[in-house]
């Protein structure tokens, strides 16, 4: 009986343990009601009205320069959108999605005769990314491991997103 009760406490123990380590964090603050990212200055905002509540250096798509016109031309877009999913269970650790491409990113590639791509999301770096640096993605904004987990709790779905040049 005492061994049961000890196997038990250790369970437990490892359990509660297990929950310090969670990726998903909790956010009390001010409500993000921006994000304003800057590929120029490498520069991610968080915003409460005109306040900046976080800010984050980033990195881009493996072609940072100019809009996203093409699914793999590795660039970022730019212009306005909105956070639009999430997804816990992402190969970078956490993501939240950017609603690339708009009606005009389809229209615009669409006459190309292109697809415009998609799946445009604020990630972190995952197991196979923890030492890149710079520009590697295929037109994401990534920031580090530790930095998504509190951009997840923060951002909202419907959150708008700047991206300027």
């Amino acid at each position: 009986m005492r061994a049961v009760r000890l196997i038990l406490s250790v369970i437990l123990l490892c359990g509660l343990a297990a929950c310090g380590n969670s990726k998903f964090r909790t956010y009390r603050g001010p409500p993000v009601t921006f994000v304003v990212v800057e590929k120029a200055e490498r520069k991610m905002y968080l915003l409460h009205h005109e306040k900046v509540l976080k800010k984050y250096d980033i990195g881009l798509g493996f072609a940072p320069e100019g809009h996203k016109e093409f699914e793999g031309d590795g660039r970022t877009p730019e212009g306005l959108y909105t956070i639009d999913r999430r997804n816990p269970d992402s190969r970078f650790h956490l993501s939240v999605g950017i609603s690339y491409p708009n009606e005009a990113d389809r229209e615009y590639a669409k006459a190309q005769e292109k697809e415009p791509g998609g799946d445009i999301f604020i990630h972190g770096q995952g197991p196979r990314h923890q030492k890149s640096r710079g520009d590697w993605t295929e037109g994401c904004i990534w920031i580090t491991d530790r930095q998504m987990e509190d951009v997840y709790a923060m951002v909202k779905d419907g959150t708008p997103i700047l991206i300027r040049p």
